[in-house]
């Protein structure tokens, strides 16, 4: 199966999002909403900027207790940041990023994966960019090829570049 890979498009992302944590006085506006599930456990870096006020939470949910607790935000974008790390990444479709059907496994426990909601306009840009995509990382491509190739679901994932669907897409 002929999986799309994003290593190159994370890496991107990875800049623009530490861009953000780092100098959001460069951002016009933002919306950003960053889930990230690794080892049974919930990181969620969530802030937004609208009409010059910024709002933003940022907190995590253990896999021991199952209870929600804020944490700092240099907290959040470090294990946000470690993720965008990693050395591949496939994309899941909106079939997958749904459920589609109570049998979807395609969101693996053994593997991280992130939930990626980033719109965004940067002070001097005449339009605002955004995109929607669920993202599974690996190691590296041995590690993405093994996982693929063991999936018996091939609609869960991006097979084509760019992506774009009524629910999820690349940068638009």
């Amino acid at each position: 199966m002929n999986v799309a890979r994003y290593a190159d498009y994370i890496g991107d992302l990875r800049a623009l999002s530490a861009e953000l944590d780092r100098r959001s006085d460069r951002f016009q506006t933002f919306d950003v909403r960053l889930e990230l599930v690794a080892a049974g456990s919930l990181v969620v870096y969530e802030t937004k900027r609208r009409k010059g006020q910024t709002d933003s939470l940022y907190y995590g949910r253990s896999s021991a207790t199952g209870q929600n607790q804020q944490i700092s935000q240099a907290a959040a974008f470090s294990a946000i940041d470690r993720f965008f790390a990693l050395g591949q990444f496939a994309a899941l479709t909106d079939q997958a990023a749904a459920g589609r059907g109570s049998q979807a496994r395609s969101v693996n426990a053994q593997y991280p994966h992130c939930a990626v909601n980033f719109s965004y306009r940067k002070k001097g840009q005449v339009a605002a960019r955004s995109m929607l995509m669920v993202f599974v990382g690996f190691n590296d491509e041995t590690d993405a090829l093994e996982f693929i190739s063991m999936t018996d679901e091939p609609w869960a994932f991006v097979t084509q570049r760019p992506y774009y669907t009524t629910k999820s897409h690349e940068w638009k």
